[in-house]
């Protein structure tokens, strides 16, 4: 097995579990490895430290292991069946009200660069490492013996494997064939999701317990939801009692869906109304006053190169927003931007706040749902972050 060597001192991070290897920590290799290929790590003094995906890049070995095992069909077995019961024990497994959920969420479950959604019996596969597109078969094998209600299996990983890689990934069946859309559903409503054309694996499963909550503050209240790719968030405040609901985002695809969304649980509906138009340019060129504000917008900090850009974004944002809600208002506003962290964000919002001169509290800190686990020895993992603000 080739051996990735780490300069002294370089070791503490793995000593300290965290999963990633960056290329600057490496002192040699021993051998040329393959992209994807499975390689020890070891300090200066040849002691053992980790098993991991080798790939090109600034994280140059994704950790599968800690111990000096072999990495074989029982261990991705174990690994799915540990994330599975995680699920059951959620409650998320055959819900009679939720068909839908996270089975596997990378570096949380111990299983970096795989992204796994289940949608009633079909699950959504997404390698974001060479080394799990490898195996994606052989992983995909593993998980309709383990879940049995998962029938089929779908491959999407076009755009999110490295575009570095002298690989050629196709979007597919690698078990099964089913209709191209099917219907989520979560907390008993119902969701078109288009996992050949839409984004991530065709729904953002990781807002279920935002929209929720979003749902309480809904009665009554005039509600813009921004950024609203799929509805998931209008058809909450629907539910709720709100209204008036309006949907804004810049792709007439993700209006397309919404209405069909909206019309799926709500027929005839008469208090909602969607605009595809930039977020900016609709702040700019309405000038209603809302009770409730959602703020969900794609990432908009994908490396650490662009945080600063990121964060004067964030402001100009929200600053946008809470001038535009009404007095007594609530805003709901999130980032999902990886390389964001919680004060960061934070810290933007409350300048926004500052800037426009008006008295804000949090009411919630938010975050991802149980079934996107953070591995407490990386903090990286906690990407969605999210508060719930009154506006006086």
């Amino acid at each position: 097995m080739i051996s990735i060597i780490l300069k002294p001192k370089k070791e503490e991070s793995l000593q300290r579990f965290h999963p990633w290897v960056f290329s600057g920590a490496i002192l040699h290799i021993e051998g040329k490895p393959s992209e994807g290929e499975i390689v020890e790590v070891v300090d200066h003094q040849r002691n053992f430290l980790a098993l991991g995906h080798y790939q090109v890049g600034s994280i140059a070995v994704r950790v599968l292991s800690f111990q000096h095992k072999s990495i074989d069909t029982d261990f991705w077995d174990q690994k799915i069946q540990q994330a599975y019961e995680l699920r059951k024990s959620l409650g998320l497994v055959l819900a009679t009200k939720n068909n839908t959920y996270r089975l596997i969420h990378g570096e949380g479950d111990m299983l970096p660069g795989l992204i796994v959604d289940v949608y009633d019996d079909t699950a959504v596969m997404q390698a974001h490492s060479v080394g799990m597109h490898e195996i994606r078969k052989q992983l995909a094998l593993s998980i309709v013996k383990i879940v049995p209600e998962v029938k089929n299996i779908y491959y999407k990983s076009e755009t999110t494997l490295p575009f570095k890689a002298a690989i050629e990934p196709e979007d597919g069946y690698l078990i099964g064939n089913v209709s191209e859309k099917l219907q989520a559903i979560e907390n008993g409503l119902q969701f078109q999701v288009d996992w050949l054309r839409g984004q991530k694996t065709g729904f953002f499963v990781d807002q279920r317990d935002n929209r929720s909550l979003l749902e309480h503050y809904a009665t009554g209240k005039s509600v813009l939801n921004m950024f609203c790719y799929t509805g998931g968030f209008s058809v909450y405040a629907l539910r709720g009692g709100a209204k008036l609901v309006h949907s804004v985002d810049s792709s007439a695809k993700a209006i397309e869906l919404t209405n069909s969304n909206v019309a799926l649980n709500f027929p005839n509906n008469t208090h909602h109304a969607s605009f595809a138009e930039d977020a900016f340019k609709f702040f700019q060129s309405n000038n209603q006053k809302y009770d409730l504000i959602i703020l969900d917008p794609p990432a908009f900090a994908k490396h650490r190169e662009a945080i600063h850009n990121a964060l004067k974004g964030y402001k100009r944002l929200n600053a946008k927003a809470i001038e535009q809600i009404k007095p007594g208002g609530i805003l709901f506003t999130f980032s999902c931007s990886q390389v964001i962290t919680k004060d960061q964000f934070r810290l933007a919002v409350f300048s926004a706040a500052a800037s426009c001169g008006r008295n804000v509290r949090i009411l919630h800190q938010l975050t991802q749902p149980a079934d996107h686990p953070i591995n407490i020895y990386h903090p990286e993992g906690e990407y969605l972050k999210g508060l719930v603000l009154w506006v006086e």
